[in-house]
């Protein structure tokens, strides 16, 4: 998603029955670019530290592992990123016309319940008196839809592509793909179940500009998952995914 105009609150996409809905805190704004990587990262280490409560024990330590370089600029910008993380609300759901009546399901996301985030001049500084950590607490709902469909994914991998958020979108969106897919299958491009409908991207719906930046979007994956299994058909109206997990070998020292 680009920067949202001054005021815009409200982000919405619909993809055939299924409607979303991303409304921002009025003090905040909207989530946008790469804001996206905190609810990335914050599932990753929800995972690795077995809790939904995540403790951070410096400013550094945070802009370590969100990949970012160290200095109080950056800093602002990921407390920023933060805020309208935790502002955010997400509204998602059906609607569905029956014989008789029309059906509409919604339900309503948050990702965090409480962020308390600190921040030192002083770069030797580990915690401030009274062992003051920054602490993230995940909702009740966005920690169990971690723990109940955890997608394997490359957090370097993730990294890299922030600088390029719709190629970070389609990486992600390859990494659930591929991970849930039963064999080799043929997504859609276009259409209402297309994959420009499910990344959103509108101001690529015309068909030969969507399908230049898709291949230059995997292009961009491909330097970093090799063994991505994803190719735009010949006719240029899908993509062809299989089986696959999204992570990186491991990387050994040669000593």
């Amino acid at each position: 998603m680009k920067r949202p105009a001054p005021g815009c609150l409200l982000h919405e996409r619909r993809n055939g029955q299924f409607v979303l809905q991303v409304t921002g805190h009025p003090s905040y704004g909207l989530p946008w670019g790469q804001d996206r990587l905190i609810p990335i990262f914050l599932a990753t280490l929800a995972i690795r530290q077995q809790s939904a409560r995540i403790t951070f024990g410096s400013a550094a330590e945070m802009l370590d592992t969100f990949g970012m370089q160290q200095g109080g600029s950056q800093y602002r910008r990921l407390v920023g990123s933060f805020q309208r993380i935790f502002g955010a609300t997400i509204f998602f759901g059906t609607n569905t016309q029956r014989e008789h009546a029309a059906v509409f399901h919604r339900a309503r996301f948050n990702f965090m319940t409480e962020a308390r985030i600190w921040y030192s001049r002083d770069p030797e500084a580990n915690l401030l008196p009274g062992d003051c950590q920054n602490t993230i607490i995940l909702s009740d709902e966005f920690h169990r839809e971690i723990l109940n469909h955890p997608i394997p994914t490359d957090l370097e991998a993730a990294r890299v592509l922030s600088s390029s958020p719709a190629a970070l979108d389609l990486f992600m969106w390859l990494s659930y793909r591929c991970f849930t897919a039963k064999g080799k299958e043929r997504v859609p491009l276009f259409g209402d179940f297309g994959l420009v409908s499910q990344l959103g991207s509108v101001e690529y719906a015309r068909p030969r500009k969507f399908r230049e930046k898709l291949e230059g979007w995997l292009d961009l994956i491909r330097a970093m998952w090799p063994e991505c299994p994803a190719s735009i058909d010949t006719n240029g109206t899908g993509l062809f995914v299989n089986r696959a997990n999204a992570i990186l070998p491991v990387r050994r020292s040669d000593g």
